[in-house]
C-alpha cells in the first residue's frame, strides 16, 4: 500500500507527497514550495519527481521554485500557458516512477480546466480540482456535460478507492449537500464527522468513492429528490447531464459560508 502525506498549503491546499524506497518522495500539485522544502528536510527526503493536475496557480506556484534546487522531471498535460511540463502526459499513457510502488494511468478529465488529468492506481486517485469532498470544482473550461462525464468516470472506480483530491473544501461543501438533500441521513452523518474532523485540526481528505456516492450530490443527479428540489428551481429537464448542470447552476448561486472556489 502506498504511504501518502498531505502537506497543507495556501488557505486551503494539499500537496500529497507520494513515499518511495528509502528516502525518495514523489509530490502532487505544489502550489508553493515552502512547505515542501520544509517536509523534506525534517524527514530528510528527497524529491524525485512532480505530479501536475492542472495549470492553476495554487497547483503549480512552487513548481519552480523546486526545481531551482531538486532537478527533477514535471509530469502533466501539457498546455501553452503551463511551461512547467519537461514530461508531457495523455489519455491511458501508464507512468512508472523509479522507487515508487505503484503505476498510474492517466486519465483527461475536462470540465474544471482543459489540461486536467487525474493519476489513477488500485486503491488510489488523484483528482486534482475535479472531485471535492460532496463537491467538484467549477466549469470555467469546456461544457458542464464534459465536467459531468468526467465526474461519472471517477465515480466509477472501486468503492473502497480512496480520493486525494487538493483542497479541504468538505465542511464547505456539505452545507450545500445537506441544503439540495435534506432527508438525506449519510449527508447528515458525514457533516458531523467533518465537523469532529476539523475541530481535532485534522484532515477529511483522502474519502472513499462510495462515501461520495452516498452524499455528494453531483455524483447522485438520478436520485427523485434531488430532482425535485432542482424542479422547484426550474429544471424542466430531468436528463442526467441536464439535471447536473442545473445542479451546477444552483450550486453557484448558494451562499457558502466562505468565498466562492
Amino acid at each position: 500500500m502506498l504511504k501518502i502525506t498531505p502537506i497543507p498549503a495556501l488557505e486551503d491546499n494539499y500537496i500529497w507527497a507520494i513515499h518511495g524506497q528509502s528516502d525518495t518522495v514523489v509530490i502532487v500539485d505544489p502550489g508553493e514550495a515552502e512547505p515542501v522544502l520544509e517536509f523534506l528536510r525534517s524527514n530528510g527526503l528527497r524529491l524525485t519527481a512532480i505530479l501536475c493536475t492542472h495549470r492553476h496557480r495554487d497547483h503549480v506556484g512552487g513548481i519552480a521554485e523546486l526545481r531551482g534546487v531538486y532537478n527533477v522531471p514535471v509530469y502533466g498535460r501539457s498546455h501553452p500557458n503551463n511551461p512547467h511540463i519537461t514530461h508531457p502526459l495523455q489519455e491511458q499513457d501508464r507512468l512508472a516512477l523509479q522507487g515508487i510502488p505503484a503505476e498510474f494511468e492517466i486519465w483527461e478529465l475536462p470540465g474544471h480546466l482543459v489540461d486536467h488529468i487525474a493519476y489513477v492506481t488500485p486503491g488510489a486517485v488523484f483528482s486534482g480540482d475535479i472531485l471535492f469532498g460532496a463537491g467538484c470544482g467549477k466549469n470555467f473550461e469546456g461544457t458542464p456535460e464534459q465536467l459531468y462525464r468526467s465526474l461519472q468516470r471517477l465515480a466509477g472506480l472501486p468503492d473502497e478507492t480512496l480520493v486525494y483530491c487538493a483542497h479541504e473544501y468538505t465542511e464547505y461543501t456539505l452545507a450545500f449537500a445537506v441544503h439540495s438533500e435534506p432527508d438525506n441521513t449519510a449527508i447528515r452523518q458525514r457533516m458531523a464527522d467533518t465537523r469532529e474532523l476539523r475541530a481535532e485540526g485534522r484532515p477529511t481528505v483522502p474519502f472513499t468513492i462510495a462515501l461520495e456516492k452516498a452524499t455528494n450530490p453531483f455524483l447522485r443527479v438520478d436520485r427523485a429528490g434531488l430532482i425535485e428540489m432542482l424542479e422547484a428551481h426550474g429544471l424542466a429537464d430531468d436528463s442526467p447531464a441536464s439535471v447536473f448542470a442545473a445542479l451546477l447552476r444552483w450550486h453557484d448561486q448558494f451562499r457558502l459560508p466562505r468565498k466562492p472556489f
